[in-house]
């Protein structure tokens, strides 16, 4: 029983739909497929990102050369921020948005279903508790 608990843990994590998510309406369908897992949610805040929190966000991804497209992108328009809890949150989520590619994400994941590109892929999640800590506090302070 001890190993089962440590398997099926209760956490919480963070996901984002972008704002491509935003205008194209589909941020109930994309909090529905959380909900409908069995995941509650916690916190919730539409908002647009600044440059400095966009920064601060992605600050894993400064030294990378798609950085200032992400800033751009994420800062073009209104975001939906969830922090969502269930069982396994982090490693469930991640499996349920698919590949930050969306051409390569599978078909009934999120970004299968509905995104477009690599930076116009619908949603964020972190992908792990420590990016979770980081990311949350930037958002809900």
């Amino acid at each position: 029983m001890e190993n089962r608990n440590k398997l099926q843990s209760n956490e919480e994590t963070l996901i984002v739909i972008k704002p491509d998510g935003f205008k194209r309406g589909l941020t109930g369908k994309i909090i529905s497929r959380f909900e409908d897992k069995g995941f509650q949610i916690k916190k919730i805040k539409s908002f647009q990102f600044d440059k400095m929190e966009a920064e601060e966000f992605y600050n894993i991804h400064r030294d990378k050369p798609f950085f200032n497209e992400l800033v751009s992108f994420i800062t073009s328009g209104i975001v939906v921020a969830c922090v969502i809890e269930g069982i396994n949150a982090v490693t469930t989520t991640r499996l349920m948005i698919g590949s930050t590619k969306s051409s390569e994400a599978d078909a009934g994941t999120i970004r299968g279903d509905f995104g477009l590109g690599l930076t116009d892929n619908i949603i964020h999640a972190s992908d792990s508790v420590e990016s979770f800590i980081k990311e949350s506090k930037v958002i809900f302070g």
